[in-house]
């Protein structure tokens, strides 16, 4: 596909954030795409990592194709244990953080998965023409799956069904000993040992253990071999009929059956054994024929046991992305805050009769009141029947309210629904403040994911060097700059905060090249507020507004923080984008404490009297 096309289609990407970035990161290759819409990846490159230094000089150059893409979400599929923020590659010489990286590609969310965790994830979404089945068995539904894949080492997981979808397990599996199963897999691990004291699985059952398994049968049939890349020797058995060649890979393949086999007892994975990586598919049909399902099954008075247990070789390429994808998606839908049964409720309600439809919206706007109140009561508050109730339950495939209830108080443990839900008179006190507490956070977190990193890095750093700050804020954003002005005043920057609308104009022309204002609007059309703007601009002076992004202030503004929650300040009393825009505050105070200059103000000795003033940010480990 021609790049135009290409971008075009990145430029009309289902997400509504844009395409996301995957990765799929190797210790030899690294592959990337653009996915625009669920199971649609575009701009597939493959790059080597040998021609790179870290990981970010990595990324920059598959995004360098793609300036004028705006990415706000991407995650890395990794050949590495993956523990906590900070990175040390063990394949290559490459260490990071995760956060950094993220920063320093300006975006909001960046994964960092295994890459096996990945292939594990994407299993339960493929297809029979992504798969090529070795040998009979049945998948038993839902049950463990596993997942092995030589490549440069041995990958090793598993998945495991749950009620809502799939766990998958972060393993190191590969790493477990290598035990032989005949004389001559004995005389490869006799030569090994003269290398390393301990010999894995991935050892052996790899690319660069398949050059060992080569040079230690060449030896032990007295043959004298120049050294063969993995490749090659594939190469050599298939295509050029080589003995010696023919009979690593029966060999490899014997030994990647008995591991596979263990891995399936271990797990007991009746779902089926999933051969990935790099290795098995260049194989192609020889595989099928290979010694792998009979080693599989060779296992004395669990060969019966294994025989049902079907295993495939995954040929679909780039497969990693699909199980990738899924992670960050189900990542983003639950710093969103949805959980899968109220999904499952709001996907479901067309199919529903009217009267089920009614209960529907009733768990979706009150869902602490269906978990708390008698059949009797939703009932009457959704204006149904007590039967249609339990219909309501059945539908979505529960025996009953009771077995509804369960399920739905733990999907909601820990999640909040982003969703608005209007008070009515009707409602208790504990009903209104749940709501008002619910409606909130779900703003917050819907509020976070849609954070411009790069305006608040901009905002930051104008702040942070600014000789002068003042807030312009009217009416319910006054208290906004009043909260600013407390708190800047305690980083020695001269601060002030205005609020008539007599004396913005007279004081953004005292202003000057250096200093900053901070305009505060719901709206961003006050006429007063953006007189003054064009006042300070013209002084020199620079202007972070906190508005909405389409605004007359926004537009304005050397930076604008966005604000777009929707609140009709006409009519109503604003009340949730005043909470947003303190939280904005708060971020550029904290952003500010970290620079340098304003540092020895927040990390004050915990050992100064009483008396003397001590600035200590709560956000701060100090």
């Amino acid at each position: 596909m021609r790049q135009v096309e290409v971008e075009q289609k990145l430029g009309r990407a289902a997400f509504a954030d844009g395409p996301r970035l995957l990765a799929d990161i190797g210790a030899t290759h690294a592959r990337f795409a653009l996915q625009t819409a669920p199971g649609e990846y575009q701009a597939v490159r493959v790059l080597q990592c040998d021609d790179f230094t870290g990981i970010v000089p990595l990324l920059r150059e598959y995004l360098s194709d793609h300036p004028g893409i705006n990415l706000n979400h991407g995650a890395l599929a990794l050949a590495n244990p993956v523990h906590g923020d900070y990175i040390r590659m063990t394949n290559r010489d490459w260490q990071f953080s995760t956060d950094e990286v993220r920063r320093e590609l300006g975006l909001h969310t960046l994964l960092v998965v295994n890459d096996f965790t990945a292939l594990a994830m994407a299993i339960p979404g493929f297809k029979p023409a992504d798969l090529m089945q070795v040998g009979g068995g049945t998948p038993a539904a839902n049950s463990v799956i596993g997942v092995l894949g030589p490549g440069t080492g041995l990958g090793c997981s598993g998945v495991i069904p749950t009620v809502d979808g799939f766990v998958t397990l972060g393993s190191e599996g590969g790493h477990m000993n290598f035990a032989p199963a005949d004389e001559r897999e004995y005389a490869i691990l006799e030569y090994a040992w003269q290398t390393w004291s301990h010999v894995s699985n991935e050892r052996l059952i790899s690319g660069p253990g398949m050059e060992i398994i080569y040079r230690a049968i060449a030896r032990r049939n007295g043959r004298q071999v120049r050294d063969l890349t993995s490749q090659q020797i594939i190469a050599g058995a298939l295509k050029d009929n080589d003995a010696l060649c023919l009979e690593v890979l029966e060999c490899f393949s014997a030994m990647l059956g008995g591991a596979a086999a263990n891995l399936a007892v271990t797990l007991g994975s009746f779902g089926g054994i999933f051969i990935g990586g790099g290795i098995v598919p260049r194989m192609g049909e020889w595989f099928r024929s290979s010694p792998f399902r009979a080693r599989f099954e060779a296992k004395g008075r669990f060969s019966s046991y294994l025989a049902e247990i079907p295993t495939y070789v995954i040929t679909t390429p780039n497969p990693a992305f699909y199980g990738v994808a899924t992670i960050l998606s189900e990542h983003l839908r639950g710093r969103s805050g949805a959980n899968t049964l109220m999904e499952r409720v709001q996907n479901l309600q067309h199919e529903l009769t009217p009267a089920e439809q009614r209960v529907a919206q009733l768990v979706l706007e009150q869902p602490r009141l269906v978990l708390n109140e008698p059949i009797a009561d939703i009932a009457r508050l959704a204006e149904v029947s007590q039967p249609t109730v339990i219909r309501f339950c059945r539908s979505l495939g529960f025996t009953g309210l009771a077995d509804f209830k369960l399920k739905f108080a733990s999907s909601l443990t820990g999640a909040i629904p982003v969703r608005h839900s209007q008070v009515r008179n009707s409602d208790s006190t504990h009903d209104l403040s749940a709501k008002v507490i619910d409606n909130t956070v779900s703003a917050i977190l819907k509020f976070r994911d849609q954070l411009d990193v790069r305006a608040l890095d901009r905002a930051i750093a104008l702040v942070a060097k600014a000789k002068k700050v003042e807030f312009y804020a009217m009416g319910n954003s006054r208290v906004v700059g009043l909260d600013g002005q407390h708190k800047f005043f305690r980083f020695r920057i001269p601060t002030a905060s205005y609020g008539d609308s007599h004396l913005l104009t007279l004081a953004a022309g005292l202003l000057q090249p250096g200093d900053v204002v901070i305009a505060i609007s719901n709206s961003g059309r006050l006429p007063e507020l953006l007189e003054a703007v064009d006042t300070a601009r013209a002084a020199g002076a620079d202007v972070i507004a906190i508005t909405t992004s389409q605004s007359p202030l926004a537009k304005k503004a050397t930076v604008c923080l966005a604000v777009d929650h929707t609140e009709d300040s006409t009519s109503f009393l604003s009340m949730i984008s005043r909470i947003l825009q303190l939280l904005l505050i708060d971020i550029l105070t904290v952003g500010i404490s970290l620079d340098e200059q304003n540092k020895a103000l927040v990390l004050e000795r915990k050992g100064a009297s009483q008396d003397s003033p001590r600035l200590l940010i709560s956000h701060l480990d100090t």
